[in-house]
């Protein structure tokens, strides 16, 4: 079963624009992205719907990587899912073109909290996604302990961009 993820290019445009905003201390900007989910006989489809930027005010003062949330940030995105019922997706950038990947941080710091989504939201999928200046990569946790990567990005434009992951891991891109 493939995981496709859609968002509208207006859509990632005002993500990526305010993931680019300085911060006082922390180094990037991090945010998420709700979603919600459709089922098909071979796919499952995660359409972006709202995103929610994590406040200046919830990051942590934390030099040993690029941006620290605080407990308050993540009862937030917390509550979001909850009174939404939303798939939510943390979200951050690396700036350069072409895909991006997670860093070890990334990986280890999603392995915390990403699966907290499953005590208030446990019927849809979350995760975590990075954006580059031009493209994604995402992972989808169907429940507190299944990942997997999303394999395609839909940005539904003028032109239509999709990314697709291919077998060897790498993406085949199609406008």
């Amino acid at each position: 079963m493939k995981t496709i993820c859609r968002a509208t290019g207006q859509f990632l445009k005002e993500v990526r624009r305010d993931l680019e905003r300085p911060h006082q201390f922390a180094a990037e900007r991090v945010g998420f992205i709700s979603v919600r989910a459709a089922n098909t006989s071979e796919n499952i489809v995660l359409m972006a719907e709202g995103y929610h930027p994590v406040a200046d005010n919830d990051y942590v003062d934390d030099p040993t990587v690029g941006a620290m949330m605080s407990q308050e940030a993540i009862r937030k995105a917390l509550n979001i899912a909850l009174l939404q019922s939303v798939g939510m997706f943390h979200v951050h950038m690396h700036e350069h073109n072409g895909r991006p990947n997670f860093s070890r941080t990334d990986l280890r710091e999603q392995m915390k909290f990403v699966p907290d989504f499953f005590k208030v939201c446990r019927n849809l999928p979350h995760g975590a996604i990075v954006l580059s200046c031009d493209s994604a990569t995402g992972r989808v946790w169907f429940n507190s302990t299944a990942v997997a990567d999303i394999s395609e990005f839909n940005i539904v434009d003028t032109p239509m961009k999709v990314d697709i992951l291919n077998s060897n891991g790498n993406v085949d891109t199609f406008a």
